[in-house]
């Protein structure tokens, strides 16, 4: 007697609006995930539910929230429809409303081999890191994308790719020492030239929209300042001349460790501006510089914020804060474009 199979769950159908995109899925996967898979690029930073880069409203249908953080997405969020969409599940057919990204859909993902091929201290906690791939190989990649190093113990940590796409030969990360984390430390106190690694990539939808003649405000905090690096070294690559206004925004004077790099950009070309920002300087520093948050210097200068675009990269506390104030003065939502430097997306 034959057996009989079980039957196949039915699939269920994703919705993307305002496009009105559409595919079908099983169900098992996250929203993201399950449009990525079809082809579609929504917006996403941590993939972990701690950045809210992805956050979305679901029109119609039913979803499982999953490990959604409450900092990303707050129980008034939930309340009026929205999810982040790298956690959630679909329960039923559903309707999405969101952005999607046509910039990086066509860029393939590859698992490459990377050897270390320089390791250079620019500050007491921070190192610069540069990889080579092997040389039949080449990471196509956007300014501002992040790759992520798969490590034996399956586990995954991910930074932002410092120099532009134009660069060819190396990678160039800036990681920042994380108090008890595992890689970092391994980084800073064990890792030696030509070490090999694996990574994945490239990741991400943080990088420059064009076209668009808006002049843009980058706001930087910490390492945060590496894939702002990338995507105005590649703009002026590209000759892209867009009024730039760089905030970079650290503790101590030390922070800002490629402090004469941002300034010989202001420098050099009329339309970069440089506002370096310090929050907590020491009397050592001798800093005379703009003092205190480094977003609030923004608002200081730019009290009304409309006509702007703005790129915002460091730790979450500071990206939800220029999210929220920012567009409290007038940035419309779908000109703020961030990746926050997460734990929970392994970025240590």
């Amino acid at each position: 007697m034959a057996s009989i199979q079980p039957a196949a769950p039915p699939l269920l159908r994703i919705t993307l609006t305002p496009s009105a995109h559409s595919f079908l899925t099983p169900g098992e996967d996250s929203l993201l995930q399950a449009a990525l898979d079809a082809g579609y690029v929504l917006p996403y930073g941590c993939r972990n539910g701690a950045c809210g880069s992805c956050k979305g409203k679901v029109l119609e249908g039913l979803v499982d929230h999953g490990d959604s953080q409450p900092g990303a997405l707050s129980l008034a969020d939930r309340a009026a429809g929205y999810a982040l969409f790298c956690c959630a599940r679909p329960l039923t057919d559903v309707v999405l409303e969101c952005r999607e990204v046509s910039g990086a859909k066509d860029i393939p993902v590859k698992t490459l081999p990377c050897r270390v091929e320089k390791i250079e201290r620019v500050a007491e906690d921070v190192i610069v890191l540069s990889l080579k791939l092997p040389v039949n190989e080449r990471l196509q990649f956007l300014a501002g994308q992040y790759i992520e190093f798969l490590l034996k113990d399956g586990k995954t940590r991910a930074f932002s790719i410092a120099n532009a796409p134009h660069a060819e030969g190396l990678l160039e990360l800036h990681i920042r020492q994380v108090v008890g984390g595992e890689f970092t430390s391994h980084i800073f106190n064990h890792m030696k030239v030509k070490e090999i690694l694996r990574l994945r990539g490239p990741l991400g939808t943080f990088f420059l929209r064009e076209p668009s003649d808006k002049p843009i405000i980058f706001v930087a905090g910490g390492t945060g300042f590496a894939p702002i690096k990338s995507i105005i070294e590649q703009a002026l690559h590209s000759g892209v001349k867009r009024p730039m206004t760089l905030y970079w925004g650290a503790r101590h004077r030390a922070g800002l460790y490629l402090h004469e790099l941002a300034q010989r950009w202001a420098s050099e070309h009329a339309h970069i501006r440089y506002v370096p920002v310090l929050s907590e300087p020491a009397a050592s520093d001798q800093w005379t510089g703009r003092t205190g948050l480094v977003h609030q210097a923004v608002l200081e200068d730019q009290p009304t914020l409309g006509a702007f675009q703005v790129y915002a990269c460091g730790a979450p506390a500071m990206v939800e804060a220029a999210q929220r104030d920012f567009m409290a003065h007038g940035l419309p939502a779908e000109e703020f474009f961030a990746d926050a430097f997460t734990f929970a997306n392994a970025k240590n």
